[in-house]
């Protein structure tokens, strides 16, 4: 007999456990929702005291818009307490050149509780002003994009990631798009690679280099990497700005927070220190989960997994109920492949760019990029030197200052930025090389960044708390 009984139960307490949960008590079901760790969230955590006493920081998930997920209306997540501020202008870059970028949101968000957005021609002329001082063919094609993306594809945006994959055959809303001859896709761009779908789209060494950052940023892609519609539109999205950027007041622990709070008010019970051992598994269904301690709880109706496919399938589930092809198809999913420096680090001031002499947005954009103009290397040499050495000797370092809109992150009067860089697999390194790497990546990181910002020296930095991919692997069984 079971020790506990939920009409559905759910293994993970991670983003999309938490997610999940309000949704099914809310259809009517009891919920149970058991979590490994001590604390729920998964990547979508934040600690206090980091790095440094006084800073609070997030631990991974940062750059995020869940202002925007049916969730936050359907269960009230500001007045839980998820609070966003929306600055103006989105993605700015500073050039070792001393030539700049910054792109303003083209939907910038009017109303901070509702979350809703109106397009704006005001900064959609300010974003092709940057762009056309590298050249005016990308300009006039980025005025172009943006028409298209508001007339047609924005519209099908929500409908396409909130909505369960249609019938094989049935097109999906991207997929609608690739008939259309004014749509900007068609269907070869869904086996170009990401530098294939750079060039397609600008001529400017500049836009090609944030395109291909981008795919990095975004979706660990390299190079020579098929993204996939998806990610293309998600990509030149930040490229150009068209969609607002956004910071979570008290970081982002508030979406975790908020989404708790609302699936307890309306009867989830959440368990940590829950590890899951295994799935209860009878004529082919889940009836349940049996913990780590032996406890066994019983699911009258169903079982919903918050873990990845490894650990659900080969552990929880069990190779025994596997077939061979499903036991091939687990095998074939890889994780590792590109990987991160990643973390904040504490400031007695924020960078001043050299180039924001003639582009002040710089110094105060909430994604900002430091990186050299140098197209080859990223294409060529980057991705080479990371795998053969941990680093990159050239830096295409990504930046969130987000203490200028959310102060209560640092100490009066200092700020923290979030910092990424991109890095090998953690299996590349032992332990000891790992801890040697993040040594030389911050001293690297801070003389790079003087060449932008000169007021980046070593006395500046209060402290630091970047991760290794060791790290992460660590903590979060899933993100290998």
């Amino acid at each position: 007999m079971a020790d506990k009984s939920f009409d559905a139960v759910i293994i993970g307490g991670g983003h999309h456990g938490t997610i999940i949960a309000p949704y099914l008590a809310k259809a009517g079901l009891s919920v149970g929702v058991f979590e490994r760790l001590d604390h729920l969230g998964g990547g979508v955590v934040s600690y206090d005291d980091t790095p440094a006493p006084g800073f609070r920081s997030n631990f991974c998930c940062h750059a995020t818009r869940f202002y925007g997920h049916p969730s936050y209306k359907e269960f009230n997540l500001r007045d839980e307490g998820l609070e966003y501020v929306f600055p103006e202008t989105n993605e700015a870059v500073a050039f070792d050149d001393g030539t700049s970028y910054v792109a303003s949101a083209a939907f910038p968000v009017v109303d901070a509780k509702t979350g809703e957005t109106r397009f704006n021609e005001e900064n959609v002329n300010k974003t092709y002003e940057q762009i056309r001082q590298f050249s005016k063919p990308d300009a006039e094609s980025f005025l172009d994009l943006t028409e298209i993306y508001k007339e047609k594809i924005r519209p099908l945006g929500f409908r396409h990631r909130y909505s369960p994959p249609p019938p094989w055959g049935v097109p999906d809303p991207l997929e609608e798009l690739m008939s259309d001859p004014k749509s900007f896709l068609d269907p070869s761009m869904q086996f170009m690679t990401a530098r294939e779908i750079a060039y397609s789209f600008f001529e400017s060494t500049e836009l090609r280099i944030l395109m291909l950052r981008g795919f990095l940023t975004s979706c660990g892609l390299h190079p020579d990497d098929v993204p996939g519609l998806a990610y293309i539109i998600g990509d030149l999205g930040m490229v150009l700005g068209w969609e607002t950027a956004s910071i979570p007041k008290g970081c982002s622990q508030s979406i975790t927070d908020a989404l708790v709070s609302a699936g307890k008010k309306i009867g989830v019970e959440y368990f940590i220190n829950s590890e899951v051992d295994k799935g209860l598994i009878e004529n082919s269904k889940a009836k349940g989960i049996k913990l780590l301690d032996g406890t066994e709880i019983e699911a009258k109706q169903m079982v919903v997994s918050d873990n990845a496919t490894p650990q659900l399938f080969l552990r929880m589930i069990g190779e025994e109920h596997l077939t061979r092809k499903m036991k091939l198809k687990v095998d074939s999913v890889f994780f590792d492949r590109a990987q991160l420096f990643w973390g904040p680090v504490a400031v007695h001031e924020l960078p001043q760019y050299k180039a924001a002499k003639d582009n002040p947005a710089l110094n105060t954009t909430p994604r900002t990029y430091w990186q050299p103009k140098d197209l080859a290397y990223l294409e060529d040499k980057y991705i080479h030197e990371i795998f053969l050495l941990g680093m990159p000797s050239k830096f295409f370092c990504l930046t969130f200052p987000d203490t200028i809109w959310d102060p209560g992150r640092a100490p009066e009067g200092k700020h923290s930025l979030m910092v990424e860089e991109f890095t090998a697999p953690a299996r590349m390194f032992s332990r000891k090389e790992w801890r040697q790497l993040h040594d030389e990546f911050y001293d690297s990181m801070i003389d790079q960044w003087q060449k932008y910002a000169p007021n980046m020296t070593k006395d500046n930095f209060i402290a630091e708390r970047i991760a290794t991919p060791i790290e992460i692997q660590d903590t979060h069984l899933d993100m290998k």
